[in-house]
């Protein structure tokens, strides 16, 4: 009897149990479920040679930066895939494999290609898709347009399929599209309820939107039902922080970095773990909240473990935020000098933005906020470059008004508000304005 995955398309493999175990563990993949490794390895006990789930276990360890263990489960795909697997198994399987190996203008190719060949691969279409995906960390200052086109273009495949309208939903809200891709993400939360990736999209529609006390609703009703193992938990609940800040509540935003986001608490991805700490105690302290230098200290150790060398943009960016809140020059000073060499080499596709965001961040910390402004001011457009969310991103801006209040540019400042009240509505956005007076 042939097998399938769940969109039809064929499995080489002829053992049930592996087909079986193959398509629920992508299903928890593409949820963001706990269970993904177990069950991935469930499929490659019951069927040694079949390719596909040893390649989506490489994945798997891929975002939690088990490099080493990722690129041998890829070798393996490989030549496993070679020997028995189609076509489309073939081209599945190198198009991971090259996104694992951080190749990823390959990646973007190879994935275009088979896309173009294989609509309904939802797990080679995951790849470009959300805030950590090929697009977003390709420098593209239009990866946000991009991610929204490709969900257009290959929209008809999928229909009411609940992993895609997460992911297009997202991708709508992200190209700012929100009250459509709020409704949209939200059908498919309804249609898979244990989908973290969709809990997550709705509450970055809330963020957009204004929704502050429903997120917060949706954190404490929803999150039970979801193990704290889970890729995303911490970061559901950094988006409850943010939410309490919107309020001024700095002491709810602690407990939540104390429970589940300090280092020695996450059980998040590598990436995750830095990005978050990071983020959220740059902003207490910016918002004018007291941040204690200890949590600052830790999360800094920890970071440099995880990330001791410049590589991506998105976890540089963040180690500057470490190395100005601590003072680290040292540290801050390596990694400069190798994003200033690689963009002199032109390996830096998201180019000078990145080397003057680190720059800024130093002059926040040293409340020099004139040289602040005056660094950020040219690149403000080109922080999408970066990757990540407008959720993430908005830290950036943030620094950047709070140095225009500081340093008394307060026409400036209200000009940028206002821009963004327009947008969406902000509590803490109106508590600046009403401020200044």
């Amino acid at each position: 009897m042939a097998h399938h995955d769940r969109y039809g398309l064929p499995v080489s493999t002829a053992s049930d149990e592996a087909a079986s175990a193959y398509r629920e563990g992508v299903d928890l993949m593409l949820a963001g479920w706990t269970g993904t490794a177990e069950m991935l390895e469930r499929a490659i006990a019951a069927d040694p040679d079949f390719a596909l789930p040893h390649i989506a276990r490489a994945r798997v360890h891929a975002f939690y930066q088990q490099g080493d263990l990722a690129r041998q489960k890829a070798a393996l795909a490989r030549e496993l895939v070679a020997k028995r697997g189609t076509e489309r198994e073939r081209s599945h399987v190198e198009t991971l494999a090259l996104a694992i190996e951080g190749r990823g203008p390959d990646a973007i190719a190879a994935m275009r290609k088979h896309i173009d060949a294989w609509p309904r691969d939802a797990v080679v279409l995951s790849l470009p898709l959300g805030a950590f995906g090929l697009f977003a960390f390709s420098g593209m200052a239009d990866h946000d347009r991009a991610r929204h086109e490709l969900c257009e273009r290959v929209a008809h495949h999928y229909g009411e399929d609940w992993w895609f309208l997460t992911m297009s939903g997202w991708a709508m809200t992200e190209n700012g599209d929100v009250a459509r891709g709020r409704g949209v993400t939200e059908r498919g939360f309804d249609l898979r309820r244990q989908n973290a990736h969709a809990a997550h999209a709705v509450l970055h529609a809330m963020f957009e939107d204004g929704s502050i006390e429903a997120a917060d609703r949706l954190v404490d009703q929803w999150l039970p039902c979801y193990d704290r193992a889970g890729i995303l938990h911490g970061h559901i609940l950094w988006h409850q922080a943010l939410g309490a800040l919107e309020h001024g509540d700095a002491d709810r935003a602690l407990e939540i970095y104390a429970d589940v986001l300090q280092p020695t608490a996450t059980q998040a991805p590598p990436l995750n773990v830095i990005t978050d700490s990071a983020s959220l105690l740059w902003r207490l302290s910016a918002y004018g909240h007291t941040v204690p230098k200890a949590l600052w200290v830790e999360a800094d150790a920890t970071a440099q473990k995880l990330f001791p060398k410049s590589g991506l943009p998105f976890a540089d960016v963040h180690m500057a935020l470490f190395a100005a809140a601590t003072q680290n020059r040292e540290a801050l000073a390596a990694r400069l000098a190798v994003i200033e060499q690689r963009l002199a080499d032109g390996k830096l596709p998201s180019g000078p933005v990145v080397p003057a965001i680190c720059r800024a961040l130093v002059a926040f910390a040293d409340e020099d906020h004139a040289s602040c402004v005056q660094t950020l001011a040219p690149v403000l457009d080109e922080v999408v470059r970066i990757g990540g969310s407008h959720a993430q991103r908005e830290l950036i801006e943030d620094t950047f008004i709070v140095a225009l209040m500081r340093s008394g540019e307060l026409p400036r400042a209200r000009a940028r508000l206002d821009a963004r009240l327009h947008r969406r509505p902000s509590l803490r956005d109106t508590r600046w304005q009403a401020a200044m007076g």
